[in-house]
């Protein structure tokens, strides 16, 4: 009996903490010069960034949960096209609505290069759970008569997506599953990449079962990194991430309660920490869809 107890100390002494990393994804100033929408009801709609035609997947392919194409919402926003053929590197993919579906697809996040060695060198691995931001604006209409709002003058940094990782695949050594040969990362430009990988989304979060392993968030004050009337790189970080490391940024980022945050760099590691693991957790009690 003591022994059994022993053991299960053990267990508990061992549990590994979720280690978060913030991703920065979707158009931004390097990309197309234009944020993403934040439409009328709170859905934060990431525009994919352009790719070549090895992609196969259009802005027009893309649809929102009404049907919505994303080439006319780029369209109604005065949003040229951001290259001749309109194909997109739909990554993250995990909006199950967006894009017609085989079975078995789970959500799927696909990295390489530099990127993917700056994730495999601070241990990222399954468990783990990526929390995406990207620039946003508000906007005002809704369907043909869709705009910016231009009261939101620089727009805001803002968390609109989660992946936690249930699977992690180096595409050169390992098989990848019929259902993902869609994904832009299976395909020759990207594929051709020793480190190639793709990250595959558990069934649920580890830590609800009711929630999914991946998915969107609807806009909520807590999902804001920017601070309020700042420019989009000054983030008003919550406590329990001061004084935590996080990649590509030193304690010289902090002034103050400020947060300036680096322009360049996808992945910010954040170092594993209770406080960073319960903060994290705190952004799904209302906005996960």
């Amino acid at each position: 009996m003591l022994l059994e107890q022993h053991s299960v100390r053990l267990i508990i002494c061992y549990t590994r903490l979720v280690k978060v990393i913030l991703s920065r994804k979707g158009f931004d100033s390097g990309c197309s010069s234009h944020p993403s929408p934040i439409l009328h009801d709170g859905t934060l709609l990431s525009f994919p960034i352009p790719a070549g035609p090895d992609s196969e997947i259009k802005y027009s392919d893309i649809t929102t949960e009404n049907k919505v194409k994303y080439s006319v919402l780029l369209e109604q926003l005065g949003i040229k096209r951001p290259n001749p053929q309109g194909f997109c590197h739909l990554d993250p993919d995990i909006r199950k609505c967006s894009f017609p579906r085989e079975k078995g697809w789970k959500p799927i996040f696909g990295q390489a290069g530099a990127a993917q060695t700056h994730l495999a060198n601070n241990g990222v691995k399954e468990g783990d759970l990526f929390l995406f931001f990207g620039w946003f604006k508000n906007t005002l209409g809704i369907d043909a008569e869709l705009q910016f709002d231009q009261a939101d003058k620089h727009g805001k940094h803002v968390i609109f997506g989660y992946l936690q990782i249930g699977k992690i695949i180096n595409t050169k050594i390992n098989n990848v599953s019929c259902w993902a040969g869609y994904h832009h990362h299976t395909k020759p430009t990207l594929n051709k990449r020793d480190n190639n990988t793709l990250y595959i989304a558990t069934d649920h979060l580890s830590w609800n079962q009711q929630l999914k392993g991946a998915g969107v968030f609807k806009l909520g004050e807590n999902l804001i990194l920017t601070k309020r009337g700042s420019s989009r790189s000054t983030w008003e970080l919550p406590k329990e991430l001061k004084g935590v490391d996080i990649t590509y940024h030193t304690r010289q980022n902090w002034q103050g309660d400020i947060f300036k945050a680096a322009s360049r760099g996808q992945e910010f590691v954040i170092a594993e920490n209770p406080k960073v693991e319960r903060w994290a957790k705190s952004l799904f009690e209302n906005a996960a869809q």
